[in-house]
């Protein structure tokens, strides 16, 4: 729909930025911090781009005062961040590591010192590595009470300083990788353990909002999705029954549970045909009916076009994680979709359709689906930023990126969508997992790459660009 005029952004929108501890924080094992599942995996020959990992990363435990200063600069009104559940738990249970606990603490106080709403994730992939070894991490239901004891630690802790929470960041993203592609820690390639883990982790996720409940009052709590919007790759019958196919099974999947404590018909019939179902016991749907969030948290960077795929055609395949660009082939589920190119997108390096009409999309359709507000937990480019003389980065293509998805935001608000925020994805540069220091989203350039480095904190045009779409309220593009 075309609008003769668009009404200003909300006076309290939460202008945000988002990071996650692994990619930015170090200290590994700093304050007597255990060990997490990438704090192995990424020592393992081969898993990341030039054996790169976060035991450094760009050292936001030790330069967190640093980093926030910045965020005051540009005039931040939030900044989501997530905790590190071995920093609290070293074991993943116990006795609480009061280091840890201090640590994110001075973080929050620092922030609100600042006027910077804290939004914090409870869980951003890096579990503990001895809840792995011990059960198998999200294959058992003992990780339900162990998350729930670990989330519980942190409601009676910050309650009082943190509204917005978020619970189970790309849960979508993380398993897949984790359990179909193997690219993830635990590295497995089985589609029935991976639908088992995914229910464990739903019925996790409802635990830990039932719990909030109880101990934030006042506060919200949602899980941010990593939404890619599905098209059909024509009007052909097939390429829309693909599109609805991979729209339920890549989307409405987790979507529908954390919302509405259930599973899509059609794709639940077509697992129970596979063999590939969840075990749902007595009382499971229940606890996913009592833990529905009050908000939905959206990771937006990219939409995915399907087309018809036979039985015995194409599988799932990794994405580009090099920036070689052209280089990410068709991927896809034989008798269900697989993906099609989009002529009418443009594409980063890493082969991401840019698609800032899709954001509206997906607004649109989370809030006409669930009823719900939204956030925006991540949106942003990565790309190989250059330095330029006189410490520069000259970033116009993330400007252009950036401008365009908040001025979907923008559209979508005027279609009626309730959207609480914008989190840009990322304020500093950061470990981007498997594609190493190379692929860099932030507004600060930090000096550094896979071999290491000073470190330095360098603002990018972009910052300067944020700094301005903040202090306007949205008004200057």
């Amino acid at each position: 729909m075309h609008h003769h005029k668009f009404n200003d952004f909300p006076q309290d929108f939460l202008w945000g930025a988002a990071s996650a501890a692994y990619q930015v924080e170090g200290g590994w094992d700093a304050d007597g911090k255990g060990p997490s599942v990438w704090d192995r995996f990424t020592k393992l020959p081969g898993k990341t781009f030039e054996g790169s990992n976060g035991d450094v990363a760009v050292d936001h435990y030790h330069r967190m005062e640093e980093d926030v200063a910045l965020m005051a600069e540009m005039g931040l009104k939030a900044y989501r961040f997530s905790v590190s559940w071995p920093r609290i738990y070293p074991t993943g249970r116990g006795e609480v590591n009061e280091a840890g606990l201090a640590f994110y603490e001075k973080l929050i106080d620092t922030l609100l010192a600042h006027q910077i709403e804290p939004v914090l994730t409870l869980y951003h992939w890096d579990l503990p590595q001895a809840l792995q070894d011990e059960y198998g991490g999200w294959e058992d239901r003992r990780i339900i009470a162990d998350f729930e004891r670990y989330c519980v630690t942190l409601y009676q802790r910050f309650a009082g300083k943190v509204k917005y929470w978020v619970s189970l960041n790309e849960q979508n993203y993380n398993l897949t990788n984790a359990y179909q592609l193997g690219t993830h820690p635990p590295a497995v390639q089985d589609r029935k353990r991976f639908f088992a883990a995914n229910h464990i982790a739903f019925l996790a996720n409802a635990r830990v909002i039932k719990a909030f409940r109880q101990h934030v009052p006042g506060g919200l709590i949602g899980p941010s999705f990593a939404y890619s919007p599905a098209y059909p790759a024509s009007c052909d019958p097939k390429d829309m029954l693909a599109y609805e196919n991979a729209e339920e099974f890549t989307n409405l999947w987790w979507l529908d549970a954390y919302c509405f404590g259930r599973y899509p018909q059609a794709a639940l019939a077509y697992l129970r045909e596979n063999g590939e179902a969840p075990e749902i016991l007595p009382g499971d749907l229940e606890l996913l009916r009592e833990g529905t969030p009050d908000y939905i948290g959206v990771n937006y960077y990219y939409t995915l076009t399907y087309t018809d795929n036979p039985l015995g055609g194409q599988t799932m395949q990794r994405i580009n994680t090099t920036g070689k660009k052209g280089t990410t082939p068709p991927s896809g589920i034989p008798g269900l979709y697989k993906t099609a190119p989009n002529p009418h997108l443009e594409t980063s390096n890493w082969d991401w359709a840019i698609d800032p009409t899709g954001m509206r999309i997906a607004l649109r359709r989370l809030s006409s689906r669930y009823g719900l507000p939204l956030m925006i937990t991540e949106n942003g480019l990565g790309e190989f930023d250059k330095l330029a003389a006189g410490d520069k980065v000259h970033d116009d293509y993330r400007i252009d990126y950036l401008r365009s998805h908040v001025k979907a935001c923008q559209e979508a608000l005027q279609d009626g969508v309730e959207l609480l925020g914008y989190c840009a994805w990322s304020f500093t540069d950061i470990l981007s997992w498997l594609n190493g220091y190379q692929k860099r989203y932030g507004f600060v350039y930090v000096e550094r790459d896979e071999q290491g480095g000073s470190l330095r904190r360098l603002k990018k045009d972009s910052f300067f660009w944020y700094q301005t779409v903040i202090s306007s309220g949205g008004k200057t593009l």
